[in-house]
């Protein structure tokens, strides 16, 4: 099981331009400038922050895991990965990182894929494709759903099996942990703090995250 590097952060928090807590099962887009750093914090551990990018000066152009996983050969995200666009165009590099591994195979859940993992009953349950959705109306920006593609889930154990399938496993993330991104461009960040309820990767627990921002 690939575990990549884990690296603390020399920022101050009372330094930060920007605090918020973010409750799960809540949703939260920001547009990022140029050389700002953003944190996402896992308050109490284990929980999943379903992440999406954009260029914020050409919408179509959103994060793409086959260019992330392509020009890094690895399929976790940690320190040092660059995520990057449709496009190929970096838009945010991870200079801290205290879990050391994300998962960007594993997509958000939606009433879909809930019956599917887990039983018709929970169709009808919360999920992060609809949050993403929510968001993106209410952002404006001529944003519609068509603009969801895969995702990064931020502090998610999603381990490769021997096969090549993918797992969902309890998760590697504790409290206090944190991943933190510089901006390479304008880039507009949409988050999903995921209610899921039936997921051992949030230990059945959903809570919430911390998101700070400091200037470059």
């Amino acid at each position: 099981m690939t575990v990549l590097s884990q690296v603390k952060s020399n920022l101050k928090v009372e330094e930060a331009i920007y605090d918020e807590l973010l409750p799960a099962g809540e949703g939260w887009m920001y547009d990022l400038k140029p050389g700002q750093v953003f944190r996402i914090v896992d308050i109490e551990g284990n929980q999943a922050a379903d992440t999406l990018f954009f260029d914020t000066n050409n919408l179509e152009d959103h994060y793409s895991a086959i260019a992330t996983i392509s020009a890094q050969k690895n399929v976790y995200l940690s320190t040092g990965s660059i995520l990057r666009a449709e496009s190929g165009k970096e838009l945010l590099k991870i200079e801290a990182d205290t879990v050391g591994r994300h998962d960007t195979l594993g997509g958000a859940c939606s009433a879909q894929s809930n019956t599917v993992r887990y039983a018709h009953d929970r169709v009808t349950m919360h999920n992060c494709r609809d949050t993403f959705m929510k968001q993106l109306a209410q952002y404006g920006k001529n944003y519609t759903k068509r603009d969801l593609a895969p995702n990064i889930n931020f502090f998610m154990n999603v381990p490769l099996s021997s096969e090549g399938g993918l797992e969902f496993a309890d998760g590697i993330s504790g409290p206090g942990h944190y991943v933190e991104m510089r901006a390479l461009c304008e880039t507009t960040v949409l988050i999903s703090n995921c209610p899921q309820l039936n997921n051992p990767c949030s230990g059945f627990n959903p809570t919430a995250l911390r998101l700070l921002i400091w200037e470059k």
